[in-house]
């Protein structure tokens, strides 16, 4: 396998379930949709049903440990519900909440993302519904993730939406408000990036 499927492979892989199947574009308009009927209370709710999971395993790309990943996403959650009323356009709830979880997540750790090669379970027996919180990598991904950790930051999030979270073009320019160009030229120029840094190791 070549570097640049390892680094696609590794961020799918590292993603486990985050999200049961990648949403169609179809079904995401109708989730979306859905979200835009909602009244604050509702939209917080349904919010943290859909994507509290998969909100966690970003916050704890950027952090040491999941209790503080869980506090960053339970912030973003107070945050949202603060702001429901000033949400013009809910269909982009789920955005705006994963841009702040971003937020957050950058403040909490200046580093970027974390080194994840001493990654294991927090409890010593960790039981079947914990496996998610235990990522254990090779070398080849160590590599990955250490080549992701040098990326602009723009670069870095457009990959890690993409592929750790599995979001369209669509939702990942909405989270970081920029065009579906535009993130569809990060993701290009940094798998390119980290094609030139990881072929550079054999």
């Amino acid at each position: 396998m070549v570097w640049l499927e390892v680094a696609e492979a590794v961020l799918a892989a590292m993603a486990g379930p985050a999200r049961s199947a990648s949403m169609s574009a179809e079904a995401s308009e109708q989730a979306a949709a859905r979200l835009a009927e909602l009244d604050g209370d509702a939209l917080v709710t349904e919010l943290f049903e859909q994507e509290s999971a998969a909100l966690v395993r970003l916050a704890r790309l950027f952090t040491d440990d999941r209790n503080a990943a869980e506090d960053l996403v339970q912030e973003a959650f107070v945050r949202l519900h603060h702001a429901t009323d000033r949400i013009e356009d809910r269909s982009r709830a789920a955005a705006y909440l994963r841009s702040i979880v971003l937020n957050l997540a950058r403040d909490h750790n200046r580093r970027g993302l974390m080194s994840l090669r001493h990654f294991e379970a927090l409890t010593p027996e960790a039981s079947p519904d914990a496996l998610d919180d235990r990522i254990v990598l090779d070398e080849q991904q160590a590599a990955v993730v250490d080549a992701l950790r040098a990326l602009s930051p723009q670069q870095r999030d457009c990959l890690v939406l993409r592929f750790y979270l599995e979001l369209s073009e669509q939702e990942v320019a909405d989270t970081l408000a920029i065009s579906p160009n535009s993130v569809k030229t990060h993701c290009r120029r940094g798998l390119d990036r980290l094609r030139v840094r990881l072929e550079g190791r054999t």
